[in-house]
């Protein structure tokens, strides 16, 4: 059964990996990780979750001081669409051997084409339309159309160039130079390839791409992403991945990132603005109520090796990993156990991920536990601190804390199988040796 369903999943996990295109979404989404992290740090100081905290600053700062971090949050979080079309357009020229910092650059100027600069609902003091590029399209509603956008631009970037339309400058003349005149035709084509585009829905009901592609295209998936089903399809497959050695986000993120990056932004402009929040399964939900300890929620697992195992093997190897378990890293786990490949541990290892993120979801609709706030905490922040901060709740925190001991419930049959096992293999290899040594007769020696 085992190797028929791996099988199916290697040849679906290498295709997956190895698609240019969704490596240059994901890798181009990472670009704007650190940025958005770091942004994320500014929002909870803004809205730090301890009562009379914002008053105890005002004291110091001023009322409304919170307002002055605005900056770092807009052009973060609010401009996500954007930071994304240059990562992904950058990304992608890498996957084609193209000059990736002019690939990077035309894709950031054909969202821009793209992207509404009149908007009639809105007058200045002078009573005159606003023009100009607003948050609304650069931030999460325009995350597909960068993904597009970029791809395309990139896409006919290098069709240009790799037909030798490119003007070419003598020997002599210094290498960046020649780079950016190599680059103008090329850029040429993109630019009005996107203007034709842009012309073309402004004859159309819908007027500008960024509605199409939201209503057609980035508004269902976002569906998808709100539905009860999501989550628990992206932990279990996460989660089988990693059962066969295959590092099972690598290859989900290609596909789920994008709808999880979508719904945190929007949770988290929602928060700036004071909105009810209106996602539950965000990307610091999945990371942080799904998983602990890394796929597999393996820290509970580890728990049990360092308290109740009583084979060398089960002690030691759970001594090493609870230092890197605590931070949501498991491979040693993973494949030291080993968890891959091993039956014995299958089904705790796939049920409690999904266990934890129904339970979550439950404890979230009931109340329980608020809504995640968008903050992008990194993967890597311990437990209880991660929910405490990505919700502003303690409740939440302790919801982690038992979670984890309902892990450690679940793990716990499965675990005694397997150290049991791993000690009547460590006494059986002592009482071996024994038995060699018993076996030697000195009768027989002689000195002479």
């Amino acid at each position: 059964m085992l190797d028929k369903i791996e099988r199916i999943l290697a040849p679906l996990a290498v295709k997956l990996g190895n698609n240019r295109e969704l490596i240059a979404i994901r890798d181009g989404f990472l670009v704007s990780t650190p940025l958005l992290i770091v942004a994320s740090i500014f929002l909870v100081v803004a809205n730090f979750p301890i009562p009379g905290y914002s008053e105890f600053v005002a004291q110091l700062f001023g009322q409304g001081w919170e307002s002055s971090l605005d900056p770092i949050i807009n052009a973060t979080f609010s401009c996500v669409g954007l930071l994304g079309a240059v990562g992904i357009g950058y990304s992608y020229g890498k996957q084609l051997n193209t000059d990736a910092i002019a690939a990077g650059a035309v894709s950031l100027v054909s969202f821009l084409i793209l992207a509404p600069q009149v908007h009639p609902t809105f007058m200045d003091d002078a009573d005159k339309v606003f023009k100009g590029f607003a948050f609304g399209n650069l931030g999460s509603a325009g995350l597909f159309i960068a993904m597009i956008s970029a791809l395309l631009a990139v896409r006919i970037f290098t069709f240009v160039k790799e037909k030798g339309w490119v003007i070419k400058l003598p020997d002599g003349v210094p290498p960046a130079v020649t780079a950016s005149f190599a680059a103008l035709i090329p850029s040429m084509f993109v630019m009005f390839f996107f203007l034709l585009v842009n012309i073309l829905f402004s004859l159309t009901s819908y007027g500008y791409a960024h509605n199409f592609i939201y209503q057609i295209l980035q508004a269902p998936l976002m569906g998808f992403g709100q539905s009860v089903v999501f989550e628990p399809i992206y932990q279990f497959l996460s989660t089988l991945f990693w059962f066969f050695g295959i590092n099972g986000p690598a290859v989900t993120n290609t596909i789920f990132s994008p709808i999880h990056l979508a719904l945190t932004t929007e949770n988290l402009e929602a928060f700036h603005a004071g909105l009810p929040l209106p996602n539950i399964f965000t990307g610091p939900f999945g990371d942080f109520f799904g998983n602990f300890g890394g796929g597999g929620s393996t820290l509970s697992l580890v728990l049990l090796m360092v308290f109740a195992g009583k084979s060398e093997r089960m002690k030691k190897l759970g001594r090493l990993s609870i230092l890197p378990g605590i931070f949501g890293i498991n491979e040693m786990v993973i494949f030291g156990l080993p968890v891959v490949l091993n039956p014995v541990i299958l089904v705790p290892f796939l049920f409690v991920p999904l266990m934890n993120t129904v339970l979550a979801t439950l404890a979230t609709m009931a109340g329980i536990i608020p809504y995640t706030t968008g903050a992008a905490l990194p993967w890597t922040t311990p437990l209880f601190f991660s929910g405490w901060l990505s919700t502003g709740s303690i409740v939440a925190g302790l919801f982690q804390i038992f979670l984890v001991a309902l892990g450690c419930a679940v793990y716990y049959p499965f675990f005694k199988v397997l150290d049991k096992q791993y000690l009547q293999d460590e006494t059986s290899g002592v009482a071996a040796e024994e038995d060699d040594l018993d076996d030697i007769s000195l009768d027989d020696l002689s000195f002479d």
